[in-house]
């Protein structure tokens, strides 16, 4: 199935499907990766597993709505709440809830990668949510202070090392070193895919550092109610050595939500490799 749009209010919301029946699963990624950052072979292995998968653009990403250049700003002015948030996380929370419409889906499991998104979905919008599983995360409640003590600030120095892209072709490469910065050391780099994935990124929409400063700004505007709150069965699933989040992010967040199981992979980074995605699939809640 091609490039099909929901729309939420104002904005219009790219998603795509794969499979066409099976148990409604929807795949949420946080800040702002475009959906093609889910690797078509891991869509294609869930529909396998019996899921009926969609994945979308947030909005200010891809080919979903994009919203005027900011005012200046910087990604922790807008994570201290000093920025003006254009939208909320409940709004781009009621945008995955507009492709499920879309679907005519009452209800899916909710995969969520780096995303507050997804917890916001299951806090705010319980009845829709069949199951929860996140990834590479950490509480989307947590104060700001808090949620600094979650972050590996090392690798930020990595990308501060990034050379000034001028040409699409540099900006490919940059968007290639940020995935390497983050990979997992013990699985091999998809260096073919990741190039893949990258360029098709940039062809749809080039990235916007302000689309990152607009989706923490995004997530400080609404206070979530507690994740004891969650409902809904909820696997939470951490990579040992991930370079941008400390294991005590996915721990703390299992232990809030009630009846979470968690799991930890050595050798797994802020990434998806496929030597875990058959394990995860397994314990995914159905």
């Amino acid at each position: 199935m091609g490039i099909e749009y929901a729309v939420n209010g104002d904005v219009r919301i790219a998603y795509e499907t794969f499979g066409t029946a099976g148990e409604p699963l929807l795949l949420v990624l946080g800040l702002d990766y475009q959906m093609v950052w889910w690797p078509d072979a891991f869509c294609e292995r869930l529909v396998e597993a019996g899921y009926h998968v969609a994945r979308y653009d947030n909005r200010d990403t891809g080919l979903s709505t994009h919203y005027p250049q900011p005012p200046d700003g910087s990604p922790w002015r807008a994570l201290l709440g000093r920025t003006r948030p254009l939208y909320t996380i409940a709004d781009m929370a009621a945008d995955g809830l507009a492709v499920m419409d879309a679907l005519g889906w009452s209800d899916a499991h909710v995969l969520g990668g780096t995303s507050a998104i997804a917890q916001a979905m299951a806090l705010l919008h319980p009845k829709r949510v069949r199951s929860l599983t996140l990834c590479m995360s950490s509480p989307a409640t947590a104060g700001v202070l808090q949620t600094l003590r979650y972050i590996k600030f090392g690798i930020f120095r990595e990308f501060r090392k990034l050379p000034k892209a001028t040409t699409s072709e540099q900006e490919i490469d940059n968007l290639i070193a940020i995935y390497r910065a983050q990979a997992s050391p013990g699985y091999p780099f998809p260096e073919e895919w990741v190039r893949q994935a990258a360029t098709l990124s940039h062809t749809r929409a080039p990235r916007n550092p302000r689309t990152t400063q607009r989706h923490l700004a995004a997530g400080r505007a609404v206070k979530l109610p507690p994740l004891s709150g969650i409902t809904a069965p909820t696997l939470v699933v951490a990579g040992a050595d991930d370079p941008m989040l400390k294991p005590s992010a996915g721990r703390d967040l299992a232990t809030q939500i009630p009846s979470a199981q968690f799991v930890e992979y050595p050798g797994v980074g802020h990434d998806w490799p496929e030597g875990i995605w058959d394990d995860v699939i397994a314990r995914m809640p159905r």
